[in-house]
């Protein structure tokens, strides 16, 4: 059995743990709050921009479809995180990208992969894999407008020159705070939306009729470049949801197990020092028969 001092020690240790364990449950919760507030308030404008791009670019337009040159390529975006503790998130997101790659090389589309997040770097340099890019360090948060701009432009000059056939965003959809689903979304090229982000089947909303001015030429071009942008931020808005979620659900675990620990350790201690009692008046007792 552990002495009396060693016992001690791990569960001063464990309550530091707990500490921190708590802290970050805590910080995750307040920034998963504002995480959701911004999905929440993007909703509206991404819903709606996605209809008007399936009733506006779906058509018979060489814009919005691959170069007749473009050699089969697939330009994937994984979105991942920059710092762990999060559970699960990043290794079932991963597994999810590599489902695709491998559904893409059956096809006969060869993958090219741009990281968002130094997990899912440190993954592919691990697995010796030559990426298009990545970006790492995405503090203080994940989802920025300018992120998404930059992204959306590699995307459409890719794909206006020619080098990719087809384009998407591997990332995790946000249920619940409890529930976070690893996703696909293919942006380009812009086919009719059959599904929704979780996969279950929808009905196709109705094609509408826009009345443009001056052209429709003149504003595709303005349209495709709102969309890419728009479906790309809202795979960061949810993936940065998700990510706090898990963290969060990650640091309850960790803090109720330290909890945990800490009564079984105490008990330990407990019985630990009964003993040392004990044997401390058994020799007592001992002495004291031995004088009479």
């Amino acid at each position: 059995m552990a002495t009396l001092k060693i016992i001690r020690r791990r569960i001063a240790s464990f309550k530091s743990t707990q500490k921190t364990t708590r802290a970050m449950k805590f910080v995750s919760a307040a920034k998963l709050r504002r995480a959701q507030e911004a999905l929440l308030n993007a909703g509206p404008y991404s819903t709606n921009l996605a209809r008007i791009a399936d009733s506006l670019l779906s058509a018979e337009s060489p814009v919005v479809k691959p170069r007749e040159e473009a050699p089969p390529a697939l330009l994937l975006i994984v979105v991942t995180s920059d710092r762990g503790l999060c559970g699960g998130y990043n290794a079932n997101l991963l597994r999810k990208a590599e489902e695709v790659s491998r559904q893409s090389r059956t096809r006969g589309i060869e993958p090219q992969i741009f990281v968002l997040g130094r997990k899912g770097a440190d993954h592919y340099r691990r697995a010796r894999q030559k990426l298009l890019g990545d970006r790492i360090n995405l503090v203080p948060k994940l989802a920025q407008l300018g992120l998404a701009a930059d992204l959306a432009s590699l995307v459409l000059s890719k794909f206006r020159g020619g080098e990719i056939s087809e384009a998407g965003v591997a990332y995790t959809h946000f249920r619940s705070a409890i529930s976070q689903q690893p996703a696909y979304e293919t942006i380009l090229p812009i086919s009719p939306k059959q599904s929704t982000a979780d996969g279950m089947a929808n009905e196709r909303q109705p094609s509408v009729d826009y009345l443009i001015e001056p052209n429709r030429e003149e504003l595709v071009e303005t349209v495709l470049q709102s969309y890419v942008e728009s479906a790309i931020f809202q795979a960061l808005l949810e993936s940065e949801a998700s990510e706090q979620a898990a963290r969060m659900t990650a640091m309850d675990s960790a803090t109720n197990n330290a909890a945990d620990m800490i009564d079984r350790l105490s008990l330990e201690m407990n019985r630990a020092r009964q003993a040392a009692i004990t044997t401390e008046l058994m020799d007592i007792v001992g002495g004291a028969e031995a004088l009479r």
